[in-house]
């Protein structure tokens, strides 16, 4: 053994015994800070029992032998906690224009959240959770293990708008929890606080566990709708959205990094908690009941989250929980992206959402009361918008379809597959000499889609829809069940949508009238992809949206009439397969302009004769 590891282990022994001699030295102080403090209990206890028994009338003096059993045993070191120890507690209501909140003293927590204004489908009142479905709980060591949920607090003090919960130690210290609600506001501000806990809580304790289970009822008509957009969300600091858990199927999420917040998130209605420091870990998880389930409950969520805190006199966390409406406007104006957990698509589908269709919808919602004729027009304006799209897409595939006869007398001069690039310059002749563009009719179309998505991730999410009926309807947000069969179809589901084989039909009818424009042809793939278009497409989005809502089936229907009036007014007033084939006869035997890209095709053409040339050889 060298020098130098001599000289290190007298100096690791010597750090060791340092270090185990300071810790004697301040648990012996700690000890004797308890006994004087358990001295001074007893015998102000001792004062008292002397008066009482100065005041109170003589009664002769009967042995009494008390036996200690574990039923009788003190639970915590501390005599306060032993006091508060069990108990019902006693609950406490705070009510706003928005909700009504009931907190429970037995862990000084959350007890029911009612919200106003808003039902379950069957008309009953609308419970965020239902009184006792909820235990929210901090779980610290205090020279013993101990968790908030097992102590009635006391209640400190009570106005119409907050309510201060206390847990004192025999020390001096106390815990609290201070719930303030704000009039117009589904928001509840929860300040938790360590008040002259220096002394009672070890100096090697630097974080405490928060513990909350949520048991979410069944609000919804569609159990399949209300599990589909319901989901557990994690937002992470400076982050662009929440990352999603558990979208209508049970899973769980273990966090080892900080987190600003997390939603228990229904369809249409989320509980939130925030950490204005940020939890710095977390365990998450849903799961959820049955269809059949007795209790009606939905789904259960839990959250074990890890908060550290430096040591001092007064230690504050500060929360806040939102329980409401999943509503876009009112989740953004928090500032805190709780937006973000409403699906209204990816960037491009959710720009267009939220800077057009929200807006407008918001709109017509002020001078419009029934939300069918909101669809009806927000769909007309769309289509309208979208006119010269609609236009030059179909007005392109009708000249194409012109040019057919063209198109075929080009196939038959160029049979051979060597005369590919010959075929492919011959037909781009053509489209450029009667004025057609061959991508007219595809891109147009492309530049709908994030429309067709955005409506399509827009209504199911619209809280504004939830029980807004029309026609036969009686909920614009769930499917309009004209007949249900009393038992699950695979496929179909326990309903039939009248909306959705409305729609069916009507996209049935809108494929016909296109393919009847196009020539009849042997190829077999033409074939496949006229099937697909004419029936495969309607029955499969019968069966799509049949559990969707009736909003969604409603403009997709609409849609698709206004489309077939537009294309008949088109092709009526705009499209003359006279004048174009005028037109080709007139630009035959002229010189045309060559673009770049027929210029390269020209020249890849003959690179690709040079090499036959070079192969006969």
């Amino acid at each position: 053994m060298d020098k130098n590891t001599v000289i290190g282990l007298v100096l690791i022994a010597a750090i060791f015994f340092g270090f185990t001699f300071y810790q004697n030295k301040q648990a012996a102080k700690q000890a004797a800070f308890r006994a004087q403090q358990d001295s001074i209990a007893l015998a102000q206890q001792a004062v008292a029992d002397s008066i009482a028994a100065a005041e109170a009338p003589a009664v002769p003096a009967v042995p009494v032998v008390e036996e200690i059993t574990a039923e009788t045993a003190p639970i915590y070191k501390d005599s306060s906690l032993n006091v508060l120890h069990g108990g019902s507690g006693t609950i406490v209501t705070l009510e706003n224009d928005k909700m009504v909140l009931e907190l429970t003293s037995k862990g000084a927590q959350p007890y029911s959240v009612k919200i106003k204004d808003y039902y379950n489908h069957d008309s009953t009142d609308l419970y965020i959770f239902k009184p006792g479905a909820s235990e929210y709980s901090i779980s610290l060591y205090t020279g013993e293990y101990i968790q908030t949920k097992d102590f009635d607090f006391r209640i400190a003090e009570v106005t119409d708008t907050s309510v201060l919960f206390r847990l004192p130690f025999m020390g001096g210290g106390c815990i609290e929890q201070l719930y303030t609600i704000h009039e117009g506001e589904y928001m509840v501000d929860n300040l938790l606080s360590f008040k002259n806990m220096d002394g009672i809580i070890p100096r090697n304790v630097y974080s405490i566990d928060l513990d909350w289970g949520v048991t979410i009822p069944r609000m919804e008509k569609s159990y399949k709708n209300e599990t589909q957009y319901s989901k557990l969300n994690i937002y992470y600091p400076d982050e662009k959205k929440p990352v999603e858990v558990g979208r209508g199927r049970s899973a769980s999420r273990n966090v080892a990094s900080s987190v600003s917040w997390f939603a228990f998130q229904q369809q249409f209605f989320s509980a939130i908690m925030r950490s204005k420091d940020c939890f710095n870990s977390g365990n998450f998880a849903v799961n959820f009941f049955g269809q059949d389930d007795e209790s009606k409950n939905f789904m259960a969520c839990s959250a074990q989250m890890r908060q550290e805190f430096t040591q001092s006199d007064n230690v504050e966390f500060p929360f806040e929980f939102y329980f409401g409406p999943s509503h876009f406007k009112t989740l953004k104006s928090y500032n805190q992206k709780y937006e973000k957990i409403i699906p209204l698509g990816g960037w491009l589908v959710g720009w267009f959402t939220k800077f057009v269709i929200i807006p407008l919808f918001d709109l017509l919602s002020r001078f419009i009361s029934n939300y069918g004729i909101i669809i009806l027009l927000m769909t007309l304006i769309i289509k309208t918008a979208v006119l010269p799209l609609t236009f030059r897409s179909y007005s392109s595939s009708a000249k194409m379809q012109v040019l057919q006869p063209e198109i075929a007398k080009i196939n038959e001069r160029y049979p051979k597959p060597e005369d590919a690039m010959k075929k492919q310059q011959a037909t781009m002749n053509l489209y450029k000499r009667a004025g057609v563009s061959p991508m007219g009719g595809c891109l147009p179309t492309l530049f709908t889609f994030p429309i067709l998505w955005a409506m399509f991730r827009f209504f199911p999410a619209s809280i504004e829809l939830r029980q807004q009926p029309f026609l036969w309807a009686t909920d614009l947000s769930s499917p309009d069940s004209i007949w249900d069969f009393g038992t699950r179809i695979p496929l179909l589901g326990d309903h039939l949508s009248l909306f959705a084989l409305l729609m069916a039909i009507t996209m049935w009818a809108y494929s016909k009238l296109m393919m009847s424009n196009q020539t009849a042809s042997n190829d077999p793939n033409a074939k496949s992809m006229q099937f697909m278009s004419v029936w495969m497409m309607p029955i499969m989005m019968f069966f799509i949206c049949n559990n969707l809502s009736a909003a969604l089936s409603y403009y997709y229907l609409i849609s698709q009439i206004i489309s077939i009036i537009q294309i008949f007014i088109i092709k009526k007033f705009f499209i003359h397969p006279e004048e174009i084939m005028q037109k080709l006869k007139e630009s035959e035997g002229k010189p045309l302009p060559k673009s770049k890209w027929q210029q390269r095709l020209e020249e890849a053409q003959k690179m690709q004769e040079q090499q036959m040339r070079n192969k006969r050889r």
